[in-house]
C-alpha cells in the first residue's frame, strides 16, 4: 500500500506560517531574536552583526521544501518518460508566471496603491486577490475544464487583465506613480529563478544524485571567481533581464539542491514495498524527534548569541545521541530518518565549519555558512515533523500547517490583499496603535493577522482550489 507523507507539507505551511508572522508583528518592544538578526527591531540593517534567529530559518525551509518537491512534481513525470526538454520549457513558463505573480502582488498591496490605504485602493486589492484564482488555479471554470486551450484562454486573459489595472493606475505609495518593472517581490523573484535555474539540474540528473551536487562547487567558484576581471565575472555580471535574473540569486542553489535529495528519500519511502509501518519503536521515534528539534533550536540560540564552541560540542552530542537512536531502526521510517540524517549532519557540520569564514553566518548578505547551516537544520525539520505527522499520525493538530503548506501562494499574499483590505474597510486597523503598546501586544498582533490569513487559506485549501504556476 502506498504509504501518505504530510511532512513536506507541514514543513512548507511552517516556512509559509513563519514568513506572515515574522512580517506581522510589531517589533517595537520585542528584542532582537524576533526580527532578522542583521535588522533589530527598531534599527537599520547592520550587516556586521553576525548571528541567525528563527526568523532567518523561514525563507530556507520553504526553499527546501521547494527543492523537496521536486521528485514528485518533476521526477513522477520522467519515471513516466516525458520528454525532458518539454518539462524543461514548463519550468519556464513556471519561472514567468511567478515574476509576473511577484509584480503583481508588489503592485497591488492597497498601501502601494494609496499611501492613505482608501476605500478604493482596498477594493483594488480585493479584486486582485480574485482575478488571481482565475491565473493560478487549474480548471476553475467548469466549462474549460476538458480544454487546455480554453484553460490557458481564461488564465492569459486573467493576465492580461492584470497586467492592464496594474499598468494603468497611479500610485501614491511608492517613489514613482507609475508601474515599475523593478518593483517586485524579491522572495518571489528568487523562487522564480530557482523554478526553472534548480529544476533543469533537476531534470538532467534524474536518478544521478550526485551529478547534481557535482553542480554546487562550479556555482561556488563563479561566486569566488567573479571578484577578480575575466571571463567569470562577465558570466556572473550578465544578465539580460535584470528586473527578473540575476546570477546573485542562485547562491540558494545550495539550500533548494541538498532539499531535492531529501525529497528523493521521501519519494523512496512512499513507494517503498513495505505497505505498513510497525510502530514497536515509539520511544526511539519520539527520542529521535526530540533530538532534531533540540537541534535546531540549540543551532538558533548559540549561533545568535555567538556562543560558537558550545554551539559545536552541543551539536555533536545530539548528532552523536541521533546515530545512536537511529543505528538499531531498521524500519522503513527508520532507514528513511537515517539518510536524512547523515545528509543534514554533513551540511551543518560544514556550515559549522564554515562558519568563520566570511565573518561570520548571516544572512544578509548571505554566506556559505548560512546555506549549509540552514538547509541541514531543514533536514532535521523534516524528520521531526515527519515523526510528528506520519509515524505518530498527528494530523488534526497539524492539519493547519499541512493546509497551508498545501496552498503557500494564498498564505502569502492573504495578510496584504484581503485581511488588511478588509480590516481597513471596518475601520479595524483605526486601533491598530493599541498593539505598540508591549512587547506581548506587538506579538499578539503578529499572531491575529497571521491566524486570519491562514484560516482563508485552509478555507481554499480545503475546497481544493489551489494556486499553481
Amino acid at each position: 500500500m502506498k504509504k501518505r507523507a504530510l511532512a513536506l507539507d507541514a514543513l512548507r505551511g511552517t516556512a509559509i506560517i513563519g514568513m506572515i508572522l515574522s512580517g506581522q508583528m510589531d517589533l517595537t518592544h520585542l528584542p532582537a531574536w524576533m526580527a532578522h538578526a542583521q535588522v533589530p527591531p527598531n534599527s537599520s540593517f547592520d550587516p556586521s552583526i553576525y548571528g541567525i534567529t528563527w526568523v532567518d530559518l523561514v525563507f530556507p525551509f520553504f526553499l527546501f521544501a521547494m527543492g523537496a518537491a521536486f521528485p514528485f512534481s518533476l521526477g513522477s513525470k520522467l519515471a513516466k518518460g516525458e520528454n525532458k526538454y518539454r518539462l524543461c520549457w514548463d519550468s519556464f513558463v513556471r519561472a514567468l508566471q511567478l515574476v509576473f505573480f511577484a509584480l503583481f502582488f508588489q503592485h497591488m498591496k492597497p498601501f502601494v496603491i494609496s499611501s492613505s490605504m482608501d476605500l478604493v485602493s482596498c477594493l483594488i486589492s480585493l479584486v486582485a486577490f480574485g482575478l488571481m484564482f482565475l491565473m493560478f488555479v487549474n480548471d476553475i471554470v467548469p466549462f474549460f475544464k476538458d480544454s487546455k486551450i480554453g484553460t490557458w484562454g481564461v488564465k492569459l486573459s486573467a493576465f492580461l487583465i492584470g497586467f492592464i489595472i496594474m499598468y494603468n493606475l497611479e500610485y501614491t505609495g511608492k517613489n514613482s506613480a507609475d508601474f515599475d518593472i523593478y518593483f517586485s517581490d524579491i522572495i518571489i523573484i528568487v523562487l522564480a529563478n530557482m523554478a526553472f535555474f534548480a529544476s533543469v539540474i533537476y531534470i538532467f540528473t534524474y536518478k544521478k544524485p550526485y551529478y547534481r551536487l557535482l553542480v554546487l562547487p562550479f556555482v561556488m567558484a563563479i561566486f569566488l571567481a567573479s571578484a577578480n576581471p575575466g571571463w567569470v565575472k562577465l558570466v556572473y555580471d550578465f544578465t539580460p533581464v535584470p528586473w527578473a535574473y540575476s546570477f546573485y540569486y542562485l547562491k540558494y542553489l545550495f539550500i533548494v539542491i541538498p532539499g531535492s535529495l531529501a525529497g528523493e528519500y521521501m519519494y523512496e519511502w512512499i513507494n517503498s514495498d513495505s505497505d505498513t509501518v510497525v510502530q514497536n519503536k515509539d520511544t526511539n521515534a519520539a527520542l529521535i524527534a526530540l533530538t532534531s528539534l533540540a537541534l535546531i533550536v540549540s543551532n538558533v540560540v548559540f549561533l545568535f548569541t555567538r556562543q560558537l564552541e558550545l554551539n559545536l560540542l552541543v551539536t555533536i552530542i545530539l548528532l552523536a545521541s541521533s546515530y545512536f537512536i537511529l543505528k538499531s531502526n531498521q524500519s522503513s521510517f527508520g532507514i528513511f530518518w537515517n539518510k536524512l540524517f547523515t545528509i543534514g549532519a554533513y551540511c551543518l557540520l560544514l556550515g559549522l565549519v564554515l562558519e568563520a569564514y566570511e565573518g561570520g553566518i548571516r544572512k544578509d548578505g548571505s554566506t556559505y555558512s548560512y546555506y549549509f547551516v540552514t538547509s541541514g537544520l531543514a533536514f532535521f525539520g523534516i524528520i521531526f515533523l515527519s515523526v510528528i505527522c506520519d509515524y505518530f499520525k498527528c494530523v488534526k493538530s497539524t492539519k493547519f500547517l499541512v493546509l497551508s503548506g498545501q496552498n503557500p501562494m494564498i498564505a502569502y499574499v492573504a495578510t496584504a490583499l484581503v485581511v488588511m483590505p478588509v480590516l481597513t474597510l471596518l475601520s479595524v486597523t483605526d486601533y491598530f496603535d493599541f498593539f505598540s503598546q508591549s512587547a506581548f501586544m506587538g506579538f499578539l498582533k503578529g499572531v491575529l493577522l497571521t491566524t486570519l490569513a491562514i484560516l482563508i487559506t485552509m478555507f481554499f485549501s480545503k475546497i481544493k482550489w489551489f494556486w499553481r504556476t
